[in-house]
């Protein structure tokens, strides 16, 4: 007879070994039936059935000492985990197991346990909560059923199981003992008892004859755990590991499927703004359209296009000299007259008063250049890039687009700073965070290079460079083609050039703005004047040059 050491009782493979012998008589006295090879192999077959089936899941043993467990393990086939715990606790006493159901994997990932079928045979509660169930038990004998989901993880192509037997109780446990069974025999088994973290290995655990593993722990101290690992051959069952990130800053910024579904969104849409980008750009290529200085006898600006509107359609900005020539312009469309005081005295008069053809920042110059009725040349400095800004677009040259989206790019950025904060220290997934930062990194570079004109204002600019070149090599041109184009000269850095273009009958000529000769000398003399009022430096009054927008445009 085949005994159990630890309660000399007949242990269930006794009952397998004589069924066994049962189905040999029996296939001994059929020998001569034509089908007996056929039932003989199919009896074969069927008694490792008969062992993994007779295990003592169902016939569990009862502690045998007060304060004591009798554990049985039965790993199914579906992977579950099938527990049935005997716990002999001593009368008028109290015995709780708190029974963790999210445990630490590693730095990064906690595993997650499932838990069903809950039910105890004898004096005792339980209470269930989404991380951990609570067991109650008094005074008697008790016995828990439960089982569990999650068990069984896989490394390598190699399933291992892993279970603490003992851990959570919270009065000492005198004796342990459990046995595990699984479909396949285990490859290897490790038994670790002790404090959690502890590498001591159990008192005892080892497969026994009949394929079960047995494990005994004495003296187990309030909170130790009996840790039991089994290595399985591959494929014995399907590994049910639920792997969730930990709860801890490591594991907020695993990587798992949400966030990987994040990332790849952010590159669909950078690809997009990409392409997006480049057929702007490309559309926006700088060219030269020829434009003519004099139509009908008459000076004509490309679609209407003021000195002052130049620079901002230009760089995407405004500037001191935006203010020079508008103050020029203003001048030589007769609401200012330039007077000469003295050697080095310039004085400005008001001629006309402002009407409907004066845009807001034309009007907020006019007044500020010549608050009363006349004013020496002096500091003009007022702010219009507001109001230029908002005469650009409303003549559909500019779009806001850049601003905007540079405004959105900044909330992003910092929102995502703070998201990224505040995920990594409560519920995980902070990469999400850093999902939205990255979005906001690549609209900034985004509104850097996209293109602030319209359609117009691209044929705009193009028709500007035209006139740049008309205005560095002019035919001969009137007294009033000469001052009207003066501004425009100015902001496209033409200055020299067309002043030293008029001949010199032309240049003797009394300009009707000014209270002098227009010579040449006296001009760039005013302007010179001009640009250190308005805080030009000198050689801004020479223009600026047609080129792509300034990176950063708000414009």
């Amino acid at each position: 007879m085949v005994t159990d050491p630890a309660n000399s009782r007949p242990t269930p493979a006794r009952h397998v070994t004589v069924a066994a012998k049962s189905f040999g008589r029996d296939c001994g006295r059929i020998g001569n039936d034509r089908h007996s090879s056929f039932r003989s192999f199919a009896v074969v077959l069927a008694i490792p059935a008969l062992v993994f089936a007779a295990t003592p899941a169902q016939a569990q043993d009862l502690p045998a000492l007060p304060q004591s467990a009798e554990v049985t393990l039965k790993l199914q086939r579906d992977g579950t985990l099938s527990v049935t715990e005997a716990v002999s606790v001593p009368a008028g006493t109290t015995m709780t197991r708190t029974l963790p159901l999210r445990t630490s994997a590693d730095a990064g990932h906690d595993r997650v346990l499932t838990v069903r079928d809950l039910s105890i045979e004898g004096s005792g509660s339980t209470q269930t909560t989404d991380d951990q169930i609570v067991v109650d038990l008094r005074g008697g004998t008790s016995v828990v059923r439960y089982t569990v989901a999650g068990t069984v993880g896989r490394t390598l192509g190699v399933e291992h199981l892993t279970w603490d037997l003992a851990g959570g109780w919270d009065t000492r446990l005198e004796l342990l003992r459990a046995t595990f069974a699984a479909p396949n025999l285990p490859d290897a088994v490790v038994c670790l008892a002790g404090p959690p973290g502890s590498a001591t290995p159990c008192g005892a655990a080892q497969l026994d004859h009949s394929g079960l593993t047995r494990v005994s722990v004495s003296k187990l101290a309030p909170g130790d755990r009996v840790e039991l690992t089994a290595e399985l051959p591959a494929g014995t069952v399907p590994a049910t590991e639920q792997l969730v990130p930990a709860k801890s800053v490591a594991g907020a910024f695993l990587v798992t499927t949400p966030i990987l579904a994040a990332w790849l969104a952010l590159a669909a849409l950078a690809i997009a703004g990409l392409v997006t980008l480049l057929v702007l750009r490309r559309r926006d290529r700088a060219a030269v359209l020829p434009v003519r200085l004099e139509v009908d006898g008459q000076f004509s600006s490309p679609q209407g296009v003021l000195p002052g509107h130049v620079g901002f359609l230009l760089t995407g900005r405004t500037d001191d000299l935006d203010v020079a020539v508008t103050v020029l312009d203003l001048c030589v469309r007769n609401y200012l007259w330039v007077g000469e005081d003295g050697q080095e005295g310039w004085t400005l008069h008001r001629r006309n008063p402002p009407d409907g053809y004066l845009t807001a920042f034309e009007r907020t110059v006019y007044e500020t250049a010549v608050p009363g009725d006349s004013a020496p040349l002096s500091a003009i400095t007022p702010d219009i890039e507001d109001e230029l800004r908002t005469a650009v677009v409303r003549r559909g040259w500019l779009t806001r687009r850049p601003a905007l989206v540079a405004k959105i790019a900044a909330r992003l950025c910092f929102y995502g700073v703070f998201l990224t904060a505040l995920l990594a220290f409560t519920a995980g997934y902070a990469q999400l965070g850093l999902v939205v930062v990255a979005t906001g990194a690549a609209l900034t570079l985004f509104a850097q290079w996209l293109p602030p004109r319209t359609q117009d204002g691209s044929l705009l600019r193009d028709q500007l460079r035209g006139l740049r070149t008309e205005l560095a090599t002019p035919a001969e041109v009137t007294e009033l083609i000469f001052s009207r184009a003066l501004p425009y000269a100015v902001a496209l850095g033409e200055t020299d050039r067309w002043l030293g273009t008029r001949a010199e009958p032309v240049c003797s000529l009394q300009a009707y703005w000014f209270g002098a000769p227009a010579t040449p000398v006296r001009t760039s003399a005013f302007l010179a004047a001009l640009g250190a009022a308005t805080k030009s430096a000198p050689h801004a009054l020479g223009g600026v040059p047609p080129a792509e927008p300034r990176v950063g445009s708000s414009a």
